[in-house]
């Protein structure tokens, strides 16, 4: 397994597994607009995306977009995706894109990552929580759908 930053050549095959993501948050698939998403992402470098390989095929990855804090003037990564194929779950692969989104949060001197996850996923709240990551309990998170 190889865990690394993936780039605009990785497109087709990031883009088959974001669809994936997506599908598995009830939302339709569009492998098109996926891709056409993800590159806008990529061009504009607006996302950090780390992907996971096994025998040089992609099988999963996690998608970071920057944020920052303003009380402590310090970066903040927003975790938005972490997804893993079907057949390659339970195999620490989640573990490794954690620990690669995790040190390069460290390595560009943020404060912190945050993430949600639905209610329903608690094998995604296990890992989390396994990883040191905390429900915050200080602040309610509000929504505004537009």
């Amino acid at each position: 397994m190889e865990v690394f930053q993936a780039r605009l050549e990785h497109l087709e095959e990031v883009s088959k597994l974001f669809d994936q993501y997506r599908i598995f948050y009830k939302s339709s698939s569009d492998l098109e607009a996926a891709r056409k998403f993800l590159q806008e992402r990529f061009q504009k470098g607006d996302s950090i995306i780390f992907v996971v390989s096994n025998d040089g095929r992609i099988v999963g990855f996690t998608q970071l977009y920057p944020s920052f804090s303003s009380v402590s003037m310090k970066r903040v990564w927003i975790l938005n995706d972490l997804f893993v194929e079907e057949t390659y779950r339970g195999k620490g692969l989640a573990k490794l894109l954690l620990s690669a989104a995790e040190n390069f949060a460290r390595e560009t001197e943020a404060i912190r990552i945050i993430l949600a996850t639905q209610i329903s996923n608690v094998v995604a709240q296990a890992l989390y929580e396994l990883r040191g990551y905390t429900k915050d309990e200080d602040f309610y998170h509000y929504t505004l759908c537009l």
